[in-house]
Formats: C-alpha cells, sequence, structure tokens
C-alpha cells in the first residue's frame, strides 16, 4: 500500500482532484488538511495556506495517478508524493477492493 500526498491551493480544488482520483479508481480514499507551507519560490521564501490531499491507494496506480495530476493540477510544479504504507489486513485489503473495482459498479462506501 501507499500515501499520495498531494499539495494544493485551496480545499475546493482538493476535494476536485479526489473526487475525479475516486471516480477513476485510482484511489480508495482520502484525507484533507489545511496546512501552512513554506518554500523557496522564484528567489525567495514564501509562506502560504495549502491543504494537502493524502489518497490511500497500491503501488500499481502511482503513475497513473502522477500523470494525472500533472495533466489537471493548477500548480505550475505540483507536489506529488509516494510513501510506502503497511496497515492492518482488513483495510488493505478493502484498498485492495475499491481501487480493483470497476468505475461502473460504484462502491456502498462512497456516499
Amino acid at each position: 500500500m501507499i500515501l499520495v500526498y498531494i499539495t494544493n491551493p485551496t480545499k475546493k480544488e482538493a476535494q476536485k482532484i479526489t473526487k475525479l482520483l475516486l471516480k477513476e479508481r485510482l484511489i480508495a480514499c482520502a484525507n484533507i488538511f489545511e496546512i501552512e507551507s513554506l518554500y523557496w519560490w522564484e528567489g525567495k521564501i514564501e509562506t502560504s495556506k495549502e491543504f494537502v490531499l493524502i489518497g490511500k491507494t497500491i503501488e500499481k496506480n502511482y503513475n497513473k495517478i502522477k500523470k494525472k495530476i500533472k495533466e489537471i493540477h493548477p500548480y505550475k510544479i505540483p507536489c506529488i508524493l509516494k510513501i510506502k504504507a503497511d496497515a492492518n489486513s482488513e483495510f488493505l485489503n478493502w484498498v485492495n477492493k475499491e481501487v480493483k473495482n470497476s468505475v461502473l459498479a460504484p462502491s456502498k462506501y462512497l456516499k
């Protein structure tokens, strides 16, 4: 299992990307957190409010997710991080089931 960490400029953008990844069955679920970011940009240190999307998925989906984010993300250089994770077997089984289901078979968990 992996976690995909993606920073976003607004909560609305993070939610939009999350819903797209869910609909395409690239992630099983996600969390969105408000954060304060400090970073170098164009020669100076910037501070901004951002929203992190942490998607739970399987390793084989990472390249598809990365490609999709690069196509739709509003940032010139989006942050897309892959974090390897382990979890309890019940959760791992659920994640595997949800990302492998067809888009035409909506999950009972997504309401």
